[in-house]
């Protein structure tokens, strides 16, 4: 061998030989070897469909089973899943898969279904043949004279096709074509395609697609008249652009206000968060004027984001910003929206959530100035929750919260003005137990505040350092009985336990260092119709808190019963009672709170009563009262009759009501019902609101009109009608939804 010459071998000739073997020998063990496995793992199973009369045979050397009568064949691959045949004659090949069946087939595999009276069908290559054929994974459905799938194609052709949502022999509404593409599991494809409605065809598709794997694309349409929009007709054209993304693109005309239109796009990132942004545009004829009587401009638009993401497990992080062109846009074209949040904020927060703490950042803008804002730019917060300290009996709570602050006020009418504040509470509680069945809570706490000079158009706070110290006692015990004996049909009990719990809750804050007129208000309480806790940290108005020596009686009774053919425990009665004893009010404060009811009683499984009530002692006279009784025997009828109260507390919430409202559901029959609501405003005897909705059941969609008369006093009379027709494989509105929110009948 000379130097600088390649290595040279030289094999005998049959060694050669099987060295070519080797690839093909690799790709049996990587590849083959396992699918062989496989095989050998394949189950079948061949079930007559009746006892009397069925018959299968097997013939062991061939592997071919035949079965007469009905027979249901069960295939269980452990690499291609599952699939399940039945018909009244079947011939199968268990060595090849293939099967021939005859009379009443139904195919069932990968979540689709098949079904005709002739099949031929491979269980492994999953190859196909059928004819007369229907099938379907909802929301979809086809049905066609022939069906055609090769080998391995994992897609089939179809000839003289009917695609629906409709799952009925006779659909009355379907898309027709002469071929369309299956891919199960996957989507529908169709070339050519014509729409109908019975027998009339209204639309025209040279190409259409019709997913499987997720939420079809479809149009919502409500057209409809409004005294105040004119004619209108609104459009949404849901797409599912991929599966993680899903577009609703807006297109609506009011012949009064003219075209709006916008994208709402959802989309789930997966580790990056979920989420929906939404935007809206209308270039608006009659826009009116505001709540302060200055014009809104014609340009009205509207452009939200929210999103949501898991940074970690512990870690969450919420965006929301909602920037508005004006304050009617919601309440002028998103009204159910705008029911449910009149004031959309904006803010950012990050929270990390431990066994025994939570740290929040909450930064919190004023993006739209004709809305009064509190700002937080930002503000940081850490709450210990109640913890015990080593193995002593002594347990800590806190909260600690430092921040940049402002305080804007409605389109600037007010001073705005802004400070930093340092704010920090702790406390000791010594939970306790005696006798077994008393429970005493004492506490101790302080809190120190720190605010910086308020600076602002007007402002004059300065500087200031407020301390406050707090105390008090918890007490409460429950005690229970049971009457066993306790029977009557008409109020639907068996049996009774009552329980009972009083509570006393005492709180002891002496005058603080600095009142709250001396400290700029950022968290100030604010007017609400519930009585607002006394203790800490419940109450949470740091900036309004002053001296207190009150004490807290309450008193819950609870009655409990079997109902039911399995004996169910449901509450018969539920009410609980509180009210404020001041052992030293303050100027503004009498020596009584208000007494305080919530009463839930539901005497049978159909009617429900539910009562809040608050009454002021001193006064002998109500500023409360709420009542609510639910009546819904059946599905065939439900009513829901309930009368609100409220006193005049100009300084306070506000002008009050004495309003009667209802809502009468009724079903005629299996095709036809219709919802009655109205509301009367007794003190002047106004009806501020009546509406009437029929609904029709189609079959495969639904269809209500709507008919609302609204007086708003000092307004013309405001009058909708509106019409909705929803497919049941694409609902508009959740189950109920339309019952909670009736102003989504008339729109958005």
């Amino acid at each position: 061998m000379k130097l600088g010459t390649p290595w040279q071998f030289s094999l005998p000739l049959p060694f050669m030989k099987l060295v070519r073997w080797i690839p093909i020998a690799c790709f049996i063990i990587t590849y083959a070897l396992p699918y062989l496995q496989a095989q050998e793992n394949i189950e079948w199973e061949i079930n007559a469909l009746h006892k009397e009369g069925g018959a299968v045979s097997w013939q062991p050397d061939t592997g071919i089973a035949t079965a007469i009568n009905g027979v249901v064949v069960k295939y269980k691959d452990p690499i291609e899943g599952e699939a399940v045949l039945q018909a009244d004659r079947v011939t199968l090949d268990q060595i090849s898969g293939q099967v021939t069946a005859e009379g009443s087939v139904t195919l069932n595999r990968d979540g689709q279904a098949w079904s005709g009276e002739q099949l031929s069908y491979n269980f492994i290559t999953e190859s196909m043949g059928a004819s007369d054929y229907r099938t379907g994974k909802a929301p979809f459905f086809a049905a066609g004279t022939l069906v055609e799938g090769a080998a391995g194609s994992s897609s089939y052709t179809a000839q003289n096709a009917v695609l629906t949502t409709d799952d009925s022999k006779a659909p009355n509404h379907r898309i027709r074509a002469k071929r369309i593409k299956i891919v199960p599991g996957q989507y529908f494809s169709a070339r050519n395609a014509t729409v109908y409605l019975g027998k009339v065809p209204i639309m025209f598709f040279p190409y259409m697609k019709a997913n499987l794997d997720r939420k079809g694309n479809h149009w919502s349409l409500t057209p409809g008249y409004r005294s105040r929009f004119g004619g209108f007709l609104l459009s949404t054209y849901q797409y599912q652009a991929l599966s993680n993304l899903t577009a609703d693109l807006h297109f609506d005309y009011r012949t009064k206000r003219g075209v709006g239109l916008g994208p709402d796009l959802s989309y789930d990132l997966g580790r990056f968060g979920t989420g929906k942004t939404e935007t809206y545009y209308l270039n608006d004829d009659i826009p009116g004027l505001d709540s302060l009587g200055t014009p809104i401009t014609d340009n009205r638009f509207r452009f939200q984001v929210n999103h949501r993401v898991t940074i970690r497990t512990n870690i969450t992080a919420k965006l929301s910003f909602n920037k508005l062109s004006d304050p009617n846009i919601n309440r002028d074209f998103f009204e159910a929206e705008y029911r449910r949040n009149t004031q959309p904020r904006s803010f950012l927060e990050i929270e990390q959530l431990g066994p025994n703490f939570s740290l929040a950042l909450l930064a919190q803008p004023r993006v739209n100035d004709f809305y009064e804002r509190i700002e937080r730019l930002p503000e940081v917060k850490l709450s210990a929750f109640r913890q015990q300290l080593g193995n002593s009996p002594l347990y800590y709570e806190s909260e600690s919260s430092a921040g940049y602050l402002g305080h804007q006020f409605m389109n600037n009418i007010s001073n705005d003005f802004f400070a930093t504040r340092v704010d920090t509470w702790h406390q000791l509680v010594v939970p306790h137990t005696f006798f077994g069945w008393l429970n005493v809570v004492p506490r101790i706490g302080g809190r120190s505040t720190y605010y910086t000079e308020a600076d602002g158009n007007g402002q004059t706070l300065v500087e200031e350092r407020r301390n406050v110290f707090n105390t008090g006692v918890e007490a409460n015990f429950r005690a229970s009985r049971t009457y066993g004996n306790v029977t009557n049909r008409f109020w639907s009990l068996n049996a009774l336990r009552h329980i009972i719990q009083p509570s006393f809750n005492y709180v002891y804050v002496p005058r603080p260092s600095a009142l709250p007129p001396e400290l700029p208000q950022f968290d100030s309480e604010i007017p609400s119709l519930r009585w607002l806790p006394n203790e800490y940290p419940y109450y949470n108005s740091i900036d309004s808190i002053d001296a207190q020596n009150v004490v807290r009686l309450g008193l819950r009774n609870k009655l409990l019963t079997k109902r039911g053919a399995d004996g169910t425990i449901d509450e018969f009665v539920n009410w609980n009672v509180f009210t404020d004893l001041r052992i030293d009010p303050r100027a503004d404060q009498t020596d009584f709170g208000d007494f305080n009811s919530e009463l839930d009683l539901k005497p049978r499984d159909w009617l429900n009563l539910h009562s809040y009530m608050r009454y002021s002692i001193d006064e002998s006279e109500f500023r409360l009262a709420n009542h609510r009784l639910s009546i819904y025997p059946d599905d065939i009828w439900s009513l829901s009759l309930g009368h609100l109260y409220l006193r005049d507390e100009l300084d306070y919430w506000g002008t009050g009501n004495n309003v009667f409202y209802s809502s009468l559901y009724y079903r005629f029959n299996e095709n036809w019902g219709a919802r009655l609501n109205h509301q009367f405003e007794a003190r002047d005897g106004t009806l501020e609101e009546q509406s009437y909705t029929l609904y029709r059941d189609f079959r495969s969609w639904t269809g209500a009109f709507s008919f609302r008369v609204r007086d708003e006093r000092n307004a013309p009379q405001d009058y909708t009608a509106a019409v909705i027709f929803s497919l049941k494989a694409f609902p508009r509105f959740g189950v109920g939804e339309d019952t909670l929110q009736s102003s989504l009948l008339y729109g958005r």
